[in-house]
């Protein structure tokens, strides 16, 4: 399956990836524009799926929807206004499995400051690999097997946060925020320690904090962990 990170941050997130057979987008936090000149074909998607309305997840919906379908939560479509192309927007349910294309997609909760938001459990019926997507969430309450490929948020480290706290960059505000909906780095190797990776070929770690994480340290820490292959997506 191949993985393409097209934008990977606060200030907007948007992914591809195609199994040979269908591509599908995950998020669509940045203009069109610009995800065009990534070089998305855009009528070639089979759809789009919204982890949540925030608009670095969001933004280019109303655009995207002129082109393919998408698919969210009823709870996210109530805040994306998408007018006369509504039509084209399919409500999905977490535990309630729907097909995009050759894929088999069953979403589930996540933990997050939003109405309803989604994680995604796709699987390729081509190329009979399984993706695991999980963006913007505290915890995961489920459990997984056989996953090939594993894109999960790896937002701030604590020990960081905690330090631009005490040096005035970051308020208590928004450190409580992040603390109470974003994926902190011991969490996720909790996560990761908890989930069966006996056929996992790559984890992908998404949406990190501009100024309370380290690529290089949270790439090095998770390799040791897991012994799989690592990648930091771009913003």
């Amino acid at each position: 399956m191949l993985i393409k990170s097209l934008a990977s941050s606060s200030l907007g997130n948007c992914y591809l990836i195609n199994d040979g057979n269908s591509s599908l987008l995950i998020e669509c936090g940045i203009l069109l524009k610009e995800i065009r000149q990534k070089g998305v074909d855009l009528t070639a998607l089979a759809g789009c799926l919204i982890s949540h309305e925030h608009k670095d997840h969001s933004k280019a919906a109303k655009s995207i929807i002129k082109y393919t379908n998408i698919y969210t939560s009823a709870g996210t479509l109530k805040h994306l206004e998408l007018g006369v192309y509504s039509y084209r927007a399919s409500a999905v349910t977490a535990g309630k499995k729907f097909k995009v294309g050759s894929f088999d997609v069953i979403p589930f909760a996540t933990q997050h400051d939003a109405d309803e938001p989604l994680g995604f459990l796709i699987y390729s019926r081509f190329s009979k690999e399984q993706l695991l997507f999980a963006t913007d969430t505290y915890y995961i309450h489920n459990q997984f097997k056989k996953l090939d490929y594993i894109m999960i948020e790896c937002n701030f480290d604590e020990d960081l946060l905690k330090a631009n706290i005490e040096n005035d960059l970051v308020s208590p505000v928004v450190a409580k925020r992040l603390f109470s909906s974003h994926f902190e780095l011991k969490n996720v190797k909790q996560f990761l320690k908890a989930t069966d990776l006996s056929r996992t070929k790559a984890i992908y770690l998404m949406h990190l904090s501009d100024g309370s994480s380290n690529a290089e340290s949270f790439k090095r820490e998770i390799m040791e962990l897991t012994g799989v292959p690592v990648y930091v997506c771009g913003k």
